[in-house]
């Protein structure tokens, strides 16, 4: 079954058991990134940016723990843990730090799959279904890249829109900082986080009735942003 290139990362230090999934994973359609360490897995979750990462727990300088608190950090990406560990406790332990599914190694790899699979789709947004979100006065058609306020168009620059859409798209859910630099700006852009406060600011003297106390694109301080309906 192709899933028509989705992204996954494999993170995992045994290297025969690495190209095999991976070998597995392209037969079925899968863009893949590997890494061996910790370290590498966070480099590659913020380059490769996957649709899924597939972790182990047992890596040689970070503990997968580790690896789901940093990439909780600033990426909602679903976290399907991969592990040799049966006890009930570290399951618990890695749905409570952030993973979204849990396999036990020995498994079979038609299971995996489709582990991943439902784990994409779970994380797809629902505005897929609903390109046109209402909030106030506001009407953003997200198929149309268009925003109307008060029944008049708005006028945003690119990066406005970009920036806006992110945060609309994870409505009711806060966007980290690093997350919204890598989808807005692109990877590279990690500590440019005055460019959220400028384009946050001017996103709310156009959007909002009171720039100084907004009802809808909300800071998390030191965290990140959300966008309120």
């Amino acid at each position: 079954m192709s899933v028509d290139g989705n992204r996954v990362l494999v993170v995992d230090d045994d290297a025969g058991l690495v190209r095999a999934l991976a070998i597995n994973l392209r037969a079925h359609g899968w863009d893949v990134t590997v890494a061996m360490t910790g370290t590498e897995a966070l480099d590659a979750a913020a380059s490769a940016r996957p649709d899924v990462i597939l972790l182990d727990l047992g890596l040689p300088d970070l503990s997968g723990f580790e690896v789901i608190a940093g990439v909780r950090g600033w990426s909602a990406v679903p976290i399907v843990v991969l592990s040799a560990r049966q006890l009930g406790d570290d399951k618990v332990d890695a749905l409570d730090a952030g993973a979204d599914d849990y396999v036990t190694k020995p498994f079979a790899m038609n299971e995996l799959l489709a582990r991943l699979r439902a784990a994409v789709r779970r994380a797809q947004p629902a505005e897929a279904s609903e390109p046109v979100v209402e909030a106030g006065d506001l009407r953003i058609d997200l198929a149309r890249r268009r925003v109307l306020r008060a029944g008049q168009e708005v006028r945003l620059s690119p990066t406005e829109w970009s920036l806006l859409e992110v945060l609309v798209r994870h409505r009711g859910r806060m966007v980290g900082r690093l997350q919204l630099l890598h989808d807005v700006w692109g990877p590279a852009y990690s500590a440019e986080t005055n460019y959220l406060r400028v384009y946050t600011a001017q996103l709310r003297r156009k959007l909002e009735d009171d720039p100084a106390n907004p009802r809808h694109i909300i800071t998390q301080p030191g965290m990140g942003y959300l966008f309120e309906v």
